[in-house]
Protein backbone atom coordinates (compact mmCIF):
# COMPACT_ATOMS: atom_id res chain seq x y z
CA UNK A 1 0.00 0.00 0.00
CA UNK A 2 0.92 3.63 -0.63
CA UNK A 3 1.30 5.65 2.29
CA UNK A 4 2.04 5.43 6.43
CA UNK A 5 2.13 2.24 8.20
CA UNK A 6 -2.13 2.16 8.24
CA UNK A 7 -1.79 -0.55 11.64
CA UNK A 8 -0.14 1.95 14.29
CA UNK A 9 -2.07 5.51 14.49
CA UNK A 10 0.35 8.61 15.45
CA UNK A 11 0.58 8.55 19.43
CA UNK A 12 -0.95 11.85 19.15
CA UNK A 13 -3.47 11.06 17.32
CA UNK A 14 -5.21 8.30 19.65
CA UNK A 15 -6.14 7.97 23.45
CA UNK A 16 -4.17 5.75 26.06
CA UNK A 17 -6.47 2.73 24.65
CA UNK A 18 -4.00 0.49 22.76
CA UNK A 19 -7.45 -0.73 20.45
CA UNK A 20 -10.65 0.26 19.61
CA UNK A 21 -13.12 -0.43 16.87
CA UNK A 22 -12.71 -0.23 12.99
CA UNK A 23 -15.44 1.43 11.26
CA UNK A 24 -15.10 0.02 7.19
CA UNK A 25 -17.16 2.54 5.50
CA UNK A 26 -18.23 1.25 1.79
CA UNK A 27 -21.43 2.46 0.09
CA UNK A 28 -22.95 3.88 3.53
CA UNK A 29 -21.45 7.24 3.69
CA UNK A 30 -23.13 8.75 6.55
CA UNK A 31 -22.95 8.48 10.11
CA UNK A 32 -26.66 8.97 11.07
CA UNK A 33 -29.31 6.24 10.66
CA UNK A 34 -25.32 4.26 10.29
CA UNK A 35 -25.93 0.49 11.73
CA UNK A 36 -21.97 0.40 12.18
CA UNK A 37 -21.10 3.38 13.29
CA UNK A 38 -23.52 3.07 16.01
CA UNK A 39 -22.26 -0.44 17.06
CA UNK A 40 -18.93 1.05 17.55
CA UNK A 41 -19.68 3.71 19.53
CA UNK A 42 -21.53 1.51 21.49
CA UNK A 43 -19.18 -1.01 22.18
CA UNK A 44 -16.04 1.05 22.23
CA UNK A 45 -13.87 4.17 23.62
CA UNK A 46 -12.37 4.56 20.49
CA UNK A 47 -13.45 4.61 16.58
CA UNK A 48 -11.07 4.83 13.49
CA UNK A 49 -13.44 4.99 10.49
CA UNK A 50 -12.01 3.64 7.69
CA UNK A 51 -11.97 3.99 3.67
CA UNK A 52 -10.03 1.86 1.24
CA UNK A 53 -9.70 2.73 -2.53
CA UNK A 54 -10.24 -1.02 -4.28
CA UNK A 55 -8.02 -0.81 -6.89
CA UNK A 56 -11.10 -3.37 -8.56
CA UNK A 57 -13.01 -0.07 -9.24
CA UNK A 58 -10.91 1.63 -11.02
CA UNK A 59 -8.68 2.13 -13.97
CA UNK A 60 -9.56 0.65 -17.80
CA UNK A 61 -11.65 -2.46 -16.14
CA UNK A 62 -13.37 -0.14 -13.58
CA UNK A 63 -17.61 0.06 -14.47
CA UNK A 64 -17.84 3.48 -12.96
CA UNK A 65 -17.89 6.57 -15.51
CA UNK A 66 -15.10 9.28 -13.99
CA UNK A 67 -17.97 11.63 -12.83
CA UNK A 68 -19.38 8.82 -10.77
CA UNK A 69 -16.05 8.70 -9.09
CA UNK A 70 -16.06 12.00 -8.56
CA UNK A 71 -19.15 11.84 -7.17
CA UNK A 72 -18.46 9.04 -4.98
CA UNK A 73 -15.04 11.45 -3.95
CA UNK A 74 -17.36 14.34 -2.89
CA UNK A 75 -19.32 12.40 -0.38
CA UNK A 76 -16.21 10.50 1.25
CA UNK A 77 -14.74 14.54 1.87
CA UNK A 78 -18.77 15.33 3.14
CA UNK A 79 -18.61 12.39 5.24
CA UNK A 80 -14.87 13.29 6.42
CA UNK A 81 -16.28 16.88 7.66
CA UNK A 82 -18.94 15.03 9.46
CA UNK A 83 -16.68 12.90 11.73
CA UNK A 84 -14.36 16.05 11.66
CA UNK A 85 -17.15 18.54 12.99
CA UNK A 86 -18.08 16.24 15.50
CA UNK A 87 -15.44 14.17 16.80
CA UNK A 88 -12.36 16.17 15.85
CA UNK A 89 -10.95 14.11 13.58
CA UNK A 90 -12.03 12.27 9.96
CA UNK A 91 -11.47 9.29 7.90
CA UNK A 92 -8.87 7.30 7.66
CA UNK A 93 -7.72 6.67 3.76
CA UNK A 94 -5.94 3.39 2.50
CA UNK A 95 -5.77 2.00 -0.80
CA UNK A 96 -5.28 -1.92 -2.00
CA UNK A 97 -7.14 -4.80 -1.79
CA UNK A 98 -9.55 -4.01 1.64
CA UNK A 99 -9.25 -7.57 2.74
CA UNK A 100 -5.09 -7.28 3.32
CA UNK A 101 -5.66 -3.43 4.27
CA UNK A 102 -8.36 -4.61 7.00
CA UNK A 103 -6.09 -7.67 8.04
CA UNK A 104 -3.68 -5.09 9.40
CA UNK A 105 -5.69 -3.45 11.81
CA UNK A 106 -7.27 -7.07 13.11
CA UNK A 107 -3.44 -7.93 13.76
CA UNK A 108 -2.97 -4.59 15.21
CA UNK A 109 -5.80 -5.36 17.97
CA UNK A 110 -8.47 -3.70 16.48
CA UNK A 111 -12.10 -4.70 16.01
CA UNK A 112 -13.72 -3.93 12.70
CA UNK A 113 -17.32 -3.52 12.26
CA UNK A 114 -18.93 -2.84 8.63
CA UNK A 115 -22.57 -2.48 7.33
CA UNK A 116 -23.65 -5.55 5.82
CA UNK A 117 -24.58 -4.79 1.91
CA UNK A 118 -26.15 -7.16 -0.39
CA UNK A 119 -23.46 -7.18 -3.45
CA UNK A 120 -22.80 -9.30 -6.81
CA UNK A 121 -20.19 -12.03 -7.15
CA UNK A 122 -16.95 -10.11 -6.13
CA UNK A 123 -18.24 -8.31 -3.04
CA UNK A 124 -19.88 -11.51 -1.89
CA UNK A 125 -16.17 -12.85 -2.26
CA UNK A 126 -14.19 -9.95 -0.89
CA UNK A 127 -16.64 -9.86 2.22
CA UNK A 128 -16.28 -13.55 2.80
CA UNK A 129 -12.73 -13.27 3.46
CA UNK A 130 -13.34 -10.60 4.93
CA UNK A 131 -15.40 -11.91 7.38
CA UNK A 132 -12.65 -14.65 7.52
CA UNK A 133 -9.54 -13.51 6.95
CA UNK A 134 -9.59 -10.23 9.11
CA UNK A 135 -12.86 -10.88 11.16
CA UNK A 136 -15.26 -8.23 9.91
CA UNK A 137 -18.27 -8.17 11.69
CA UNK A 138 -20.44 -7.23 9.31
CA UNK A 139 -23.95 -5.42 11.08
CA UNK A 140 -27.60 -6.28 9.70
CA UNK A 141 -29.78 -2.59 9.94
CA UNK A 142 -30.84 -1.98 6.50
CA UNK A 143 -34.54 -3.88 6.58
CA UNK A 144 -33.80 -6.50 4.18
CA UNK A 145 -33.58 -10.39 5.77
CA UNK A 146 -31.13 -12.90 5.62
CA UNK A 147 -29.79 -16.20 6.75
CA UNK A 148 -32.93 -18.14 6.08
CA UNK A 149 -33.67 -20.41 3.51
CA UNK A 150 -36.85 -18.66 2.39
CA UNK A 151 -37.04 -14.26 2.35
CA UNK A 152 -40.29 -13.79 0.79
CA UNK A 153 -42.40 -14.52 3.77
CA UNK A 154 -40.53 -12.46 6.26
CA UNK A 155 -39.99 -9.50 3.62
CA UNK A 156 -43.19 -7.21 3.77
CA UNK A 157 -42.94 -7.20 7.97
CA UNK A 158 -39.62 -6.62 7.97
CA UNK A 159 -39.48 -3.48 5.77
CA UNK A 160 -42.62 -2.12 7.07
CA UNK A 161 -40.82 -2.51 10.95
CA UNK A 162 -37.72 -1.26 9.58
CA UNK A 163 -39.17 2.38 8.10
CA UNK A 164 -41.19 3.14 10.73
CA UNK A 165 -38.65 1.97 13.47
CA UNK A 166 -36.55 4.81 15.46
CA UNK A 167 -32.96 5.39 13.11
CA UNK A 168 -29.35 4.20 14.39
CA UNK A 169 -28.47 7.05 16.91
CA UNK A 170 -25.46 9.17 15.93
CA UNK A 171 -23.83 9.64 19.81
CA UNK A 172 -20.66 11.20 18.72
CA UNK A 173 -19.59 12.26 22.35
CA UNK A 174 -19.90 8.69 23.24
CA UNK A 175 -16.13 7.22 22.11
CA UNK A 176 -13.43 9.09 20.96
CA UNK A 177 -11.58 8.95 17.06
CA UNK A 178 -8.64 7.64 15.98
CA UNK A 179 -6.91 8.16 12.42
CA UNK A 180 -4.02 7.14 10.70
CA UNK A 181 -1.56 9.07 8.83
CA UNK A 182 -1.21 8.16 5.23
CA UNK A 183 -0.40 9.63 1.69
CA UNK A 184 -3.99 8.26 0.08
CA UNK A 185 -6.53 11.04 -0.15
CA UNK A 186 -9.54 11.30 -2.78
CA UNK A 187 -7.06 14.07 -4.50
CA UNK A 188 -4.33 11.47 -4.72
CA UNK A 189 -6.69 9.02 -6.15
CA UNK A 190 -7.63 11.25 -9.08
CA UNK A 191 -4.32 12.11 -9.86
CA UNK A 192 -3.26 8.31 -9.46
CA UNK A 193 -5.99 6.64 -11.62
CA UNK A 194 -6.02 10.51 -14.08
CA UNK A 195 -10.14 10.60 -13.28
CA UNK A 196 -11.33 13.18 -15.77
CA UNK A 197 -15.18 13.86 -14.96
CA UNK A 198 -16.54 14.97 -18.37
CA UNK A 199 -20.34 14.58 -17.47
CA UNK A 200 -22.50 18.06 -17.25
CA UNK A 201 -25.17 18.21 -14.85
CA UNK A 202 -23.93 16.03 -12.30
CA UNK A 203 -25.41 16.66 -8.94
CA UNK A 204 -22.77 17.51 -6.15
CA UNK A 205 -22.48 14.66 -4.06
CA UNK A 206 -22.31 14.51 0.29
CA UNK A 207 -24.70 14.34 3.58
CA UNK A 208 -25.38 17.95 3.17
CA UNK A 209 -26.37 18.12 -0.95
CA UNK A 210 -28.60 14.80 0.15
CA UNK A 211 -30.64 17.00 2.55
CA UNK A 212 -30.93 19.60 0.67
CA UNK A 213 -32.14 17.85 -2.04
CA UNK A 214 -34.92 16.05 -0.37
CA UNK A 215 -36.03 19.09 1.35
CA UNK A 216 -36.50 20.78 -2.03
CA UNK A 217 -37.97 17.81 -3.33
CA UNK A 218 -40.77 17.83 -0.74
CA UNK A 219 -41.62 21.37 -1.56
CA UNK A 220 -42.69 20.12 -4.59
CA UNK A 221 -43.76 16.34 -4.67
CA UNK A 222 -47.02 17.36 -5.32
CA UNK A 223 -46.14 17.29 -8.93
CA UNK A 224 -44.89 14.48 -8.76
CA UNK A 225 -47.00 11.91 -10.49
CA UNK A 226 -46.94 14.60 -13.56
CA UNK A 227 -43.84 14.95 -13.75
CA UNK A 228 -41.42 11.54 -13.80
CA UNK A 229 -42.42 9.79 -17.68
CA UNK A 230 -41.24 12.96 -19.92
CA UNK A 231 -37.49 13.12 -20.01
CA UNK A 232 -38.11 16.94 -20.08
CA UNK A 233 -40.12 17.01 -16.98
CA UNK A 234 -38.84 14.45 -14.83
CA UNK A 235 -34.89 15.87 -14.45
CA UNK A 236 -36.66 18.68 -12.41
CA UNK A 237 -39.72 16.89 -11.47
CA UNK A 238 -38.70 13.30 -10.44
CA UNK A 239 -37.12 13.93 -6.63
CA UNK A 240 -33.42 13.93 -8.20
CA UNK A 241 -32.88 11.27 -4.47
CA UNK A 242 -31.02 8.13 -6.44
CA UNK A 243 -27.68 9.10 -6.24
CA UNK A 244 -27.63 9.81 -2.84
CA UNK A 245 -29.57 7.01 -1.85
CA UNK A 246 -27.22 4.70 -4.02
CA UNK A 247 -23.85 5.49 -2.05
CA UNK A 248 -25.83 5.87 1.60
CA UNK A 249 -25.65 9.84 1.96
CA UNK A 250 -28.89 9.41 3.20
CA UNK A 251 -31.27 5.99 3.97
CA UNK A 252 -34.16 5.01 2.78
CA UNK A 253 -35.75 5.19 6.26
CA UNK A 254 -34.63 8.73 6.34
CA UNK A 255 -35.56 9.74 3.52
CA UNK A 256 -38.87 7.82 3.80
CA UNK A 257 -39.41 9.06 7.37
CA UNK A 258 -38.82 13.05 6.39
CA UNK A 259 -41.35 12.91 3.59
CA UNK A 260 -43.98 11.00 6.32
CA UNK A 261 -43.92 13.81 8.11
CA UNK A 262 -43.11 16.79 6.62
CA UNK A 263 -44.73 16.64 3.28
CA UNK A 264 -48.34 17.15 2.53
CA UNK A 265 -50.85 13.92 2.08
CA UNK A 266 -51.03 14.13 -1.27
CA UNK A 267 -50.72 11.15 -4.82
CA UNK A 268 -47.24 12.33 -4.97
CA UNK A 269 -46.35 11.29 -1.14
CA UNK A 270 -47.85 8.15 -1.26
CA UNK A 271 -46.18 7.14 -5.11
CA UNK A 272 -42.59 8.27 -3.68
CA UNK A 273 -42.97 6.22 -0.70
CA UNK A 274 -43.65 2.91 -2.82
CA UNK A 275 -41.16 3.73 -4.49
CA UNK A 276 -38.61 3.89 -1.72
CA UNK A 277 -39.93 0.28 -0.85
CA UNK A 278 -39.41 -1.05 -4.34
CA UNK A 279 -36.15 0.22 -3.75
CA UNK A 280 -35.42 -2.00 -0.70
CA UNK A 281 -37.25 -4.81 -2.59
CA UNK A 282 -34.65 -5.18 -5.35
CA UNK A 283 -31.57 -5.34 -2.82
CA UNK A 284 -33.63 -7.88 -0.97
CA UNK A 285 -33.08 -9.24 -4.42
CA UNK A 286 -29.77 -9.32 -4.68
CA UNK A 287 -29.17 -10.27 -1.53
CA UNK A 288 -31.15 -13.56 -1.70
CA UNK A 289 -29.28 -14.09 -5.31
CA UNK A 290 -26.02 -12.60 -6.44
CA UNK A 291 -25.81 -14.24 -10.06
CA UNK A 292 -28.40 -10.96 -11.03
CA UNK A 293 -25.56 -9.07 -12.10
CA UNK A 294 -23.57 -12.07 -14.83
CA UNK A 295 -26.37 -14.83 -14.70
CA UNK A 296 -29.57 -15.13 -16.74
CA UNK A 297 -32.34 -15.67 -13.78
CA UNK A 298 -33.97 -18.30 -16.11
CA UNK A 299 -31.26 -20.41 -16.98
CA UNK A 300 -33.35 -21.32 -19.88
CA UNK A 301 -32.91 -17.77 -21.12
CA UNK A 302 -29.14 -18.06 -20.65
CA UNK A 303 -26.92 -16.47 -23.65
CA UNK A 304 -30.43 -15.34 -25.52
CA UNK A 305 -29.26 -12.72 -27.79
CA UNK A 306 -25.62 -14.04 -28.05
CA UNK A 307 -25.35 -15.34 -31.20
CA UNK A 308 -26.77 -12.46 -32.88
CA UNK A 309 -24.01 -9.91 -31.18
CA UNK A 310 -23.03 -7.29 -33.91
CA UNK A 311 -20.79 -4.64 -32.75
CA UNK A 312 -21.93 -2.25 -35.20
CA UNK A 313 -25.47 -2.36 -33.79
CA UNK A 314 -24.26 -2.37 -30.37
CA UNK A 315 -22.28 0.79 -31.40
CA UNK A 316 -24.58 2.45 -32.87
CA UNK A 317 -27.19 1.96 -29.50
CA UNK A 318 -24.25 3.49 -27.41
CA UNK A 319 -23.30 6.41 -29.52
CA UNK A 320 -27.05 7.64 -29.96
CA UNK A 321 -27.32 6.61 -34.06
CA UNK A 322 -30.08 3.90 -34.43
CA UNK A 323 -32.58 6.06 -36.36
CA UNK A 324 -34.92 5.86 -33.52
CA UNK A 325 -34.85 9.94 -32.25
CA UNK A 326 -35.86 9.07 -28.68
CA UNK A 327 -33.96 6.30 -28.40
CA UNK A 328 -30.77 8.38 -30.00
CA UNK A 329 -31.63 11.29 -27.51
CA UNK A 330 -31.91 9.23 -24.42
CA UNK A 331 -28.35 7.67 -25.30
CA UNK A 332 -26.54 10.85 -25.78
CA UNK A 333 -28.39 12.34 -22.42
CA UNK A 334 -27.03 9.15 -20.42
CA UNK A 335 -23.84 9.78 -22.11
CA UNK A 336 -23.63 13.43 -21.85
CA UNK A 337 -25.26 13.72 -18.15
CA UNK A 338 -25.15 10.28 -16.55
CA UNK A 339 -28.76 10.82 -16.04
CA UNK A 340 -32.01 9.41 -17.43
CA UNK A 341 -35.84 8.88 -15.62
CA UNK A 342 -36.87 5.42 -15.77
CA UNK A 343 -39.30 5.42 -18.84
CA UNK A 344 -36.04 6.36 -20.87
CA UNK A 345 -34.12 3.78 -19.63
CA UNK A 346 -36.52 0.69 -19.88
CA UNK A 347 -37.44 1.78 -24.10
CA UNK A 348 -33.85 1.58 -24.22
CA UNK A 349 -32.85 -1.29 -22.70
CA UNK A 350 -35.97 -2.85 -24.98
CA UNK A 351 -35.18 -1.30 -27.80
CA UNK A 352 -31.31 -2.81 -27.20
CA UNK A 353 -32.89 -6.23 -26.70
CA UNK A 354 -35.79 -6.87 -28.30
CA UNK A 355 -35.63 -4.97 -31.46
CA UNK A 356 -31.51 -4.73 -31.88
CA UNK A 357 -31.79 -8.04 -30.36
CA UNK A 358 -28.32 -8.03 -28.59
CA UNK A 359 -26.25 -9.85 -25.36
CA UNK A 360 -28.12 -7.80 -22.31
CA UNK A 361 -24.88 -7.72 -20.33
CA UNK A 362 -23.26 -5.55 -22.46
CA UNK A 363 -26.28 -3.05 -22.42
CA UNK A 364 -26.66 -3.67 -18.57
CA UNK A 365 -22.60 -2.90 -17.95
CA UNK A 366 -22.91 0.45 -20.14
CA UNK A 367 -26.22 1.76 -18.08
CA UNK A 368 -23.92 0.75 -14.96
CA UNK A 369 -21.08 2.63 -16.07
CA UNK A 370 -22.38 5.68 -16.91
CA UNK A 371 -25.53 6.17 -14.87
CA UNK A 372 -24.03 8.14 -11.64
CA UNK A 373 -27.41 6.51 -9.63
CA UNK A 374 -26.15 2.99 -11.05
CA UNK A 375 -27.26 0.71 -8.09
CA UNK A 376 -26.07 -2.52 -9.06
CA UNK A 377 -29.48 -4.48 -7.16
CA UNK A 378 -31.39 -2.40 -8.99
CA UNK A 379 -29.91 -1.82 -12.82
CA UNK A 380 -29.44 -5.36 -13.09
CA UNK A 381 -32.74 -6.50 -11.82
CA UNK A 382 -34.07 -4.31 -14.11
CA UNK A 383 -32.35 -5.24 -17.31
CA UNK A 384 -33.40 -8.84 -16.62
CA UNK A 385 -37.10 -7.85 -15.95
CA UNK A 386 -36.92 -5.22 -18.50
CA UNK A 387 -35.45 -7.99 -21.07
CA UNK A 388 -37.84 -11.05 -19.83
CA UNK A 389 -35.29 -13.27 -18.73
CA UNK A 390 -37.47 -14.48 -15.64
CA UNK A 391 -39.15 -16.21 -18.93
CA UNK A 392 -42.53 -15.43 -18.04
CA UNK A 393 -44.77 -14.69 -21.12
CA UNK A 394 -45.71 -11.06 -20.50
CA UNK A 395 -42.71 -8.71 -21.66
CA UNK A 396 -42.82 -4.92 -21.53
CA UNK A 397 -41.39 -3.85 -25.20
CA UNK A 398 -41.30 -0.47 -25.78
CA UNK A 399 -42.35 0.97 -29.02
CA UNK A 400 -39.68 4.34 -29.76
CA UNK A 401 -41.81 5.87 -32.28
CA UNK A 402 -44.67 5.76 -29.99
CA UNK A 403 -42.97 6.94 -27.04
CA UNK A 404 -42.01 10.30 -28.92
CA UNK A 405 -46.07 10.61 -29.47
CA UNK A 406 -46.56 10.08 -25.86
CA UNK A 407 -43.62 11.86 -24.42
CA UNK A 408 -42.04 14.14 -26.53
CA UNK A 409 -45.23 15.26 -29.28
CA UNK A 410 -43.79 18.99 -29.78
CA UNK A 411 -39.73 17.68 -30.02
CA UNK A 412 -38.02 19.72 -26.90
CA UNK A 413 -36.10 16.10 -25.55
CA UNK A 414 -35.45 15.77 -28.90
CA UNK A 415 -34.15 18.73 -30.19
CA UNK A 416 -32.30 19.40 -27.24
CA UNK A 417 -30.41 16.20 -28.01
CA UNK A 418 -30.68 15.55 -31.45
CA UNK A 419 -29.92 18.82 -32.99
CA UNK A 420 -29.75 17.40 -36.37
CA UNK A 421 -33.76 17.43 -36.21
CA UNK A 422 -33.80 20.62 -35.07
CA UNK A 423 -35.43 21.86 -38.16
CA UNK A 424 -37.79 18.72 -38.74
CA UNK A 425 -41.46 18.97 -38.22
CA UNK A 426 -43.12 17.87 -35.38
CA UNK A 427 -45.19 15.53 -37.28
CA UNK A 428 -42.30 13.25 -38.88
CA UNK A 429 -40.17 13.42 -35.31
CA UNK A 430 -41.43 9.74 -34.37
CA UNK A 431 -40.27 7.90 -38.13
CA UNK A 432 -38.15 10.78 -39.75
CA UNK A 433 -36.99 7.96 -42.71
CA UNK A 434 -40.53 8.65 -43.44
CA UNK A 435 -40.07 12.75 -44.18
CA UNK A 436 -41.33 13.54 -47.96
CA UNK A 437 -38.28 14.47 -49.68
CA UNK A 438 -39.44 17.83 -50.53
CA UNK A 439 -40.05 18.53 -46.40
CA UNK A 440 -36.52 17.44 -45.80
CA UNK A 441 -35.13 19.94 -48.99
CA UNK A 442 -37.44 22.63 -47.17
CA UNK A 443 -36.15 22.05 -43.59
CA UNK A 444 -32.53 21.60 -44.96
CA UNK A 445 -32.37 17.70 -43.13
CA UNK A 446 -30.96 14.90 -45.54
CA UNK A 447 -32.37 11.42 -43.53
CA UNK A 448 -29.35 9.49 -44.15
CA UNK A 449 -26.44 11.74 -44.12
CA UNK A 450 -27.69 14.83 -41.89
CA UNK A 451 -29.28 11.39 -39.50
CA UNK A 452 -29.61 7.50 -40.03
CA UNK A 453 -32.26 5.55 -41.05
CA UNK A 454 -32.63 2.98 -38.84
CA UNK A 455 -30.32 0.38 -37.88
CA UNK A 456 -32.94 -2.32 -38.25
CA UNK A 457 -36.64 -2.01 -39.21
CA UNK A 458 -38.63 -2.32 -36.16
CA UNK A 459 -41.62 -4.20 -36.94
CA UNK A 460 -39.61 -6.88 -39.03
CA UNK A 461 -37.75 -7.03 -35.42
CA UNK A 462 -39.92 -6.94 -33.56
CA UNK A 463 -41.58 -10.14 -35.40
CA UNK A 464 -38.68 -12.05 -35.01
CA UNK A 465 -38.15 -11.38 -31.57
CA UNK A 466 -41.46 -12.68 -30.34
CA UNK A 467 -40.91 -15.78 -32.58
CA UNK A 468 -38.07 -16.24 -31.01
CA UNK A 469 -39.15 -15.55 -27.34
CA UNK A 470 -42.08 -17.47 -27.67
CA UNK A 471 -40.91 -20.52 -28.93
CA UNK A 472 -38.10 -20.55 -25.91
CA UNK A 473 -40.99 -20.18 -23.27
CA UNK A 474 -42.50 -23.62 -22.67
CA UNK A 475 -38.44 -24.53 -21.59
CA UNK A 476 -38.44 -21.12 -19.56
CA UNK A 477 -41.95 -22.14 -17.47
CA UNK A 478 -40.76 -25.59 -16.71
CA UNK A 479 -37.55 -23.95 -15.52
CA UNK A 480 -39.89 -21.62 -13.44
CA UNK A 481 -41.58 -24.80 -11.86
CA UNK A 482 -38.47 -25.59 -9.75
CA UNK A 483 -38.27 -23.74 -6.44
CA UNK A 484 -34.96 -21.90 -6.40
CA UNK A 485 -35.62 -20.32 -9.80
CA UNK A 486 -38.99 -19.34 -8.98
CA UNK A 487 -37.72 -18.09 -5.39
CA UNK A 488 -34.73 -16.02 -7.31
CA UNK A 489 -37.08 -15.21 -9.84
CA UNK A 490 -39.80 -13.41 -7.66
CA UNK A 491 -40.28 -11.85 -4.18
CA UNK A 492 -43.79 -12.04 -3.19
CA UNK A 493 -44.46 -9.46 -0.59
CA UNK A 494 -43.10 -6.31 -2.99
CA UNK A 495 -46.23 -5.44 -4.11
CA UNK A 496 -48.27 -5.83 -1.14
CA UNK A 497 -45.47 -4.20 1.13
CA UNK A 498 -45.79 -1.09 -1.40
CA UNK A 499 -49.44 -0.94 -1.09
CA UNK A 500 -49.12 -1.26 2.65
CA UNK A 501 -47.24 1.85 2.77
CA UNK A 502 -48.91 3.59 -0.36
CA UNK A 503 -52.18 3.22 2.07
CA UNK A 504 -55.00 3.36 -0.48
CA UNK A 505 -54.07 5.67 -2.81
CA UNK A 506 -53.68 3.15 -5.86
CA UNK A 507 -50.10 3.25 -6.13
CA UNK A 508 -49.60 -0.07 -7.26
CA UNK A 509 -50.04 0.00 -10.92
CA UNK A 510 -47.18 -0.91 -13.98
CA UNK A 511 -45.69 2.51 -13.59
CA UNK A 512 -45.60 2.87 -9.99
CA UNK A 513 -44.36 -0.85 -10.45
CA UNK A 514 -41.18 0.06 -12.54
CA UNK A 515 -40.50 3.42 -11.37
CA UNK A 516 -37.88 2.74 -8.51
CA UNK A 517 -35.68 5.00 -7.23
CA UNK A 518 -31.89 3.69 -7.63
CA UNK A 519 -30.53 2.02 -11.13
CA UNK A 520 -33.43 2.82 -13.11
CA UNK A 521 -35.65 5.26 -10.95
CA UNK A 522 -35.14 8.65 -10.27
Amino acid sequence: MTGGDITRPRASAVPTTESGTVIWHREHLRVADQPAVATAIARADTVLPVFVFDPAFYGDDGLACDSRVRFLHECLRSLDTRYRQAMGAGLTYAHGDPVAVLDRFREAGWDIVAPATPTGRYGAERDRRAREQAGVRFVDGDGLVRGVENTRADWQSAIETYLEADPYPWRPDAAEIATVETDITPEWIESHYAIEPSKTRVPTGGIDAARDQLEAFVDRIEAYPSNISAPQDAREGASGLSPYLRFGCLSVRQVYQYVRDHAPACRGREMFCSRLVWNKHYEQKLEDWPGWLDQAVNPVLEGFNTDRYDPELVQAWKAGQTGYPMVDAAMRCLRETGWLNFRMRAMCASVYFHILQQPWRIGADYFHHHLIDSEASINYTQWQSQCGLIGKPTLRLYNPRKQVRDQDPEGIFIRRWVPELASLPDEHLDRPEATPLHVQAEVGVEIGEDYPRPVVDYDSARQTFLQRFEAALPAAADALGRTEIADRASLSGGREAAKAIAADHGTDDDRSRQTQLGGFGG
